[in-house]
């Protein structure tokens, strides 16, 4: 059997090339908006952005083109109009979406961790009660 490696490469390419370079994208507007405070935050904020947009990105771009194929037929027109290939269209939605999503990992992926880390010596009971109450809190508007 002949395995053809450059092709295997092009494949990964295609199939993570987007997701990675949004990511990248999104960790550059969190370092816009803050600076890392170390080499580690800085590691570990790039780390979470790369696998929230990978995995969760498109995710999310399937769920806009089910709720909005329009709007993927309209940048497919605008890529037309710009002489590319009409697929080019696709990725003037999907990367922004992806990028967006990608940017509040780092926050969300921190408050997680304060959140488990004032619970550390509950058991899963006491968590889910803690969570069962901050639902409640939330949807009173306190």
């Amino acid at each position: 059997m002949n395995f053809d490696i450059t092709a295997a490469g092009s494949i990964w390419i295609k199939l993570l090339g987007l997701p990675l370079l949004a990511a990248l994208l999104a960790t550059m507007l969190s370092f816009m908006v803050m600076w890392p405070r170390s080499r580690k935050e800085a590691v570990i904020r790039i780390c979470s952005s790369i696998i929230i947009a990978t995995f969760t990105g498109p995710v999310l771009v399937a769920a806009v083109l089910s709720w909005w194929p329009a709007l993927f037929d309209s940048a497919n027109a605008v890529a037309v109009l710009y002489g590319c290939d009409p697929a080019t269209g696709f990725l003037f939605i999907a990367a922004p979406l992806m990028a967006a999503i990608g940017l509040p990992a780092w926050w969300v992926l921190g408050a997680c961790v304060r959140w488990f880390d004032r619970r550390r010596d509950k058991d899963i009971g006491e968590l889910a009660a803690d969570v069962a109450a901050a639902v409640k809190e939330v949807r009173s508007g306190r």
